[in-house]
């Protein structure tokens, strides 16, 4: 996450790529990366009011809906690497990479004068047929997924949130990204900031990979993370939170620092949303804990009780 102060011109379309060359790097590393899955995808793009947004979709279409998101400064292709094939055998994914990330999506000059995250979601949904779904996301992911299904409670079966909770620290998170995303990107860098994000001796599940390891190095390099600011975070009311109470459940990584302190559990606890922590986690829970959380999704949303 390269802190990039360049102005926009906001009558025209802002780029989430730093440079061309850069934008082609990860885009044919994202191939690489989509190639290591392992189970047959379709991938498309659907117009918005705000942009191009690509999808990667797998899985029956018999099966039951589930959407998801990815965090900030990443994507789809990297996100869901190892939890695509367990989900896909219960649900019909759809991953979302987010507009105004650095994934396929291409965001229009609308996105940057007047993004509505609800209606853009929508938009996604009335183009694929689907009048309700399951909802799950890592992170800023998991705040989209919350979001949606505040804003839009009898579309959501399920809504699953990953690395996240009801309550977003800035300061936090910006701390957390120092320095690393002020430094030369190099692996180096890279395996230094997930360490960070990670839980202790969990990081390998990274670093163990190689076209990850180079996936994340260019992500740092060229993304534009400028491009995100568009996607505002709100606190929620009372009220919406009760939402969540009836629809939703937070998986938090024992060692997250973004979301698993005093104050974001006593949010949940408060407004008495379920959430478990998870053991040997971090803010990668989802890469760290892999098989766990793949089945802790599943039983949710198809409410297996074991």
């Amino acid at each position: 996450m390269r802190i990039h102060l360049e102005k926009d011109d906001e009558s025209m379309a802002v780029n989430p790529f730093k440079k061309s060359e850069g934008k082609a790097q990860i885009y044919a590393s994202y191939q690489r990366l989509l190639d290591q899955w392992g189970i047959p995808v379709q991938e498309e793009d659907v117009g918005t009011a705000y942009g191009s947004t690509h999808l990667i979709i797998a899985g029956e279409s018999t099966n039951p809906p589930l959407m998801l998101f990815h965090g900030v400064g990443d994507n789809s292709a990297l996100m869901w690497i190892y939890n695509i094939s367990d989900l896909s055998k219960h649900f019909y994914v759809i991953a979302v990479d987010t507009i105004g990330g650095p994934g396929k999506s291409e965001p229009n000059n609308n996105y940057n004068k007047s993004f509505d995250q609800a209606l853009w979601i929508d938009q996604v949904l009335q183009h694929l047929r689907l009048d309700t779904i399951n909802i799950a996301g890592v992170s800023n992911g998991a705040y989209l997924a919350s979001y949606y299904t505040i804003k839009n409670p009898a579309k959501v079966n399920k809504m699953v949130g990953l690395a996240g909770g009801v309550k977003v620290n800035m300061i936090k998170m910006m701390m957390l990204f120092l320095p690393e995303a002020l430094l030369p990107s190099s692996e180096k860098t890279t395996r230094k900031l997930l360490r960070k994000l990670c839980a202790p001796n969990t990081s390998f599940v990274f670093e163990n990979n190689k076209e990850i390891m180079s996936h994340w190095t260019f992500l740092l390099k060229y993304f534009n993370n400028r491009s995100m600011m568009f996607h505002k975070y709100r606190k929620f009311t009372v009220n919406e939170l009760s939402i969540l109470k009836k629809k939703a459940i937070y998986f938090i990584g024992e060692h997250d620092r973004l979301s698993n302190y005093p104050a974001a559990i006593d949010a949940l606890d408060r407004n008495q949303i379920s959430y478990k922590i998870i053991a040997n986690a971090g803010h990668g829970i989802n890469h760290e804990q892999a098989s766990r959380i793949n089945q802790e999704i599943i039983n949710y949303v198809l409410g297996i009780n074991i």
